[in-house]
């Protein structure tokens, strides 16, 4: 029996019968692995999950009291002759099918009550994470943490790689101008423009700007969290997601959202990023509504660290965003705690004690 079988039994097995968006006081959360490198060139981020649960990302979780299911790492089918799409798209027939893999293998986790965490390679995977995230909750909302915008079209991108694309296979109003690519067929669009909030923008290519402003998409660049500081951001991203009412979060966090001082184990770094206090407040505030429902954390790439203390840097850093985003807090990461004791009665020897003095 194939993995994405025996995943799919296992949550089935444990699914509600009637599906209602829960506001989980207890966190039960689905760990899936997704060790897929092809919507890049840079070797090494199919690493990341493996980085991930041996640096004790399962024992961090545990102590916060979560419930963990640990479904291991899928297994991807090698896509014989993915040839070019355009003469520029790298690895169509390869992203579509792992991503499709994916969707489901979220849909089967979310609809078995699991807030889903998602460990990757690279980010072209959030297609399969968001889409089989929407099939249960159509109505979710995306909050998207990087660098880089990822909504370049099959026409507009310039290096032909599909983590910088994603978002454009996945809003309705962007749907004329996608193609359909090899591999893709599977996929529909299940995010409008209003669904989505970018945080941390700071390298973003004219086509991307060009898409952001005309279609009106919220974004915070790093200019704008300079501007309003980081609790301000909170606060209009999620007036903009949930003011009109509560809904499921799907949090995607690319690990080079961060300053490459403190993630430099990733494929595209950028200098300005945010810092470890701004990303951990972006977690917090995500964890405080209680409607995280998926996350992905992506981009961990342990081959390209300088040195092991960059790597361990860098995976740890990625641990503390998942940690933090389910009740890990810097006024003390601690389980509940009900009763202080209190000193028992003194003994004998105590007692004789204070009459000799």
């Amino acid at each position: 029996m194939s993995l994405r079988s025996s995943v799919a039994r296992l949550f089935r097995k444990q699914a509600v019968s009637s599906v209602q968006l829960p506001r989980r006081p207890a966190h039960s959360v689905a760990l899936v692995g997704a060790p897929f490198s092809r919507g890049q060139k840079r070797k090494g981020v199919d690493h990341g999950p493996s980085a991930l649960r041996n640096a004790g990302l399962v024992e961090k979780l545990s102590g916060l009291g979560c419930q963990v299911y640990d479904f291991g790492d899928l297994s991807f089918t090698q896509v014989p002759s993915d040839e070019l799409y355009n003469n520029i798209i790298k690895y169509p027939r390869s992203v579509g099918s792992a991503s499709q893999v994916l969707a489901d293998t979220v849909h089967e986790a979310v609809a078995a009550g699991h807030t889903c965490v998602t460990l990757g390679g690279d980010h072209s995977l959030a297609l399969g994470s968001v889409s089989g995230h929407s099939r249960q909750y159509p109505d979710l909302g995306v909050v998207w943490v990087d660098a880089h915008a990822d909504i370049n079209t099959p026409l507009t991108t310039m290096s032909g790689n599909l983590h910088g694309q994603p978002v454009s296979f996945l809003l309705r109003e962007l749907q004329d101008k996608v193609p359909v690519l090899p591999g893709f067929s599977w996929l529909k669009p299940c995010l409008s423009r209003s669904d989505i909030v970018y945080i941390g923008l700071r390298d973003v290519d004219p086509a991307e700007h060009y898409i952001l402003k005309n279609y009106d998409i919220q974004y915070f660049s790093m200019r704008d969290i300079d501007r309003f500081g980081i609790q301000k951001v909170m606060e209009r991203t999620l007036e903009h997601l949930l003011g009109r009412g509560q809904r499921p979060i799907h949090l995607s966090v690319d690990i080079d959202a961060f300053d490459p001082s403190l993630a430099p184990a990733t494929g595209t770094p950028v200098m300005g990023g945010l810092t470890y206090r701004e990303g951990m407040y972006i977690s917090e505030e995500i964890h405080n509504t209680g409607l995280l429902s998926v996350m992905d954390i992506v981009e961990v790439n342990p081959l390209l660290g300088d040195s092991q203390e960059e790597v361990n840097a860098t995976v740890n850093l990625a641990i503390d965003v998942i940690a933090t985003c389910f009740g890990q807090t810097r006024e003390g990461a601690h389980i509940a705690f009900d009763e202080l004791p209190t000193p028992s009665s003194p003994d004998e020897s105590d007692s004789e004690e204070q009459v000799r003095i």
